[in-house]
């Protein structure tokens, strides 16, 4: 956290204390003034109204709130933010995605995307890569598990964005595994296994997979590190493909049924990239009920605004509100003289 030196600190309570003299001694001019004109302002009372007679302390203690967190942010670094440098994040607040990534042979058929002429594998790789350009990566720390007849690590705690695309461009990791049926299972227990050990409510399990059947029993219960877990579908999931004698399609209950045991959320990536309102959601669910830290920054901003609002809302209130003396004439009407409306005698004529 950013902080200001002793003499820095003497400077800003010294100019702030002067600010408050200064303002002090020109309202007491000013309420002279307005005591010469009392009732030509406020009429025969000679008084404004009762809150209005803050109006002036309260013009004090914002000229110098105003003074103070001026030149509080003038001796703070700028907090700057450029592209491609990252503000360092403390180890006790980094978050974890792990992904876990289905290899089978079915991830190579080519009937995803919008056209429907994409691999699953490289439609994989476009919604995992819109997913990591919208999230703040000097944050998280992505591992990479890859799925088929087991588990196997890729990749395990890399903040190098160009790591995990390598690994997601079509890399050809099914020939790692002896053939078989895939074991969705075993990918989601290796992820559990893998965030044991993290902070509570710090990582983010994500799914991707065209679908498998899923038996009854046997999910893995997920540690207290896993906030939320993600199931995308890829592939399409009305037309399959015949692969080794079995229409392969996305197996959208398959998925959800997934999802649903695990609290989690389903998506179907197959046309359509991760919206960002999840995006939104799973960002603060990872981030948790974590403490704001205030410091000079932002204590400055907090006075500075409420200072100004101040200075500049005062004048209309004490305008509008500031006395119940309205000089000038009365718009209401004036009761009519009865005696006018009587009729003229008739003059007799002999």
């Amino acid at each position: 956290m950013v902080s200001l030196t002793d003499q820095q600190q003497l400077w800003c309570l010294l100019s702030g204390l002067a600010a408050l003299l200064l303002a002090g001694l020109a309202e007491w001019l000013h309420a002279r003034r307005v005591r010469r004109v009392a009732i030509l302002a406020f009429g025969p009372a000679r008084r404004p109204a009762r809150w209005a007679n803050a109006a002036g302390p309260l013009r004090c203690f914002a000229a110098a709130g105003l003074v103070w967190a001026l030149l509080v942010l003038f001796w703070l670094p700028p907090n700057r933010r450029t592209p491609g440098q990252d503000r360092p994040v403390p180890f006790e607040k980094l978050k974890h995605v792990i992904l876990v990534l289905d290899v089978s042979p079915s991830m190579r058929l080519r009937d995803a995307g919008t056209t429907s002429d994409q691999s699953r594998m490289v439609r994989a790789r476009e919604v995992m890569e819109s997913w990591f350009r919208r999230i703040p990566m000097n944050e998280y720390r992505v591992s990479i598990l890859a799925t088929y007849t087991k588990a196997l690590p890729v990749v395990e705690d890399t903040r190098d964005i160009a790591v995990v695309e390598n690994v997601l461009n079509d890399l050809p990791m099914h020939f790692a595994f002896q053939a078989g049926e895939t074991n969705l299972f075993s990918g989601l227990e290796a992820a559990a296994e893998m965030a044991r050990g993290w902070r509570p409510r710090s990582t983010t399990i994500v799914l991707v997979s065209d679908g498998d059947t899923v038996p009854a029993t046997g999910m893995p219960a997920m540690p207290a590190a896993v906030a939320d877990v993600v199931v995308v579908g890829i592939g399409d999931p009305v037309n399959g493909t015949f692969l080794n004698g079995r229409n392969s399609k996305q197996d959208v209950s398959t998925l959800r049924q997934i999802a649903a045991r695990l609290r989690g959320f389903y998506h179907n990536g197959n046309d359509k990239h991760l919206p960002s309102e999840l995006l939104r959601r799973l960002t603060l669910s990872a981030d948790g009920a974590e403490r704001l830290d205030w410091g000079w920054r932002e204590w400055a901003q907090l006075i500075l605004l409420l200072s100004a609002s101040i200075l500049a809302g005062l004048p209309i209130l004490l305008n509008f509100c500031g006395t119940r003396w309205l000089p000038g004439i009365r718009k209401h009407s004036v009761p009519a003289n009865p005696s006018m409306d009587k009729p003229a005698p008739v003059r007799q004529t002999a």
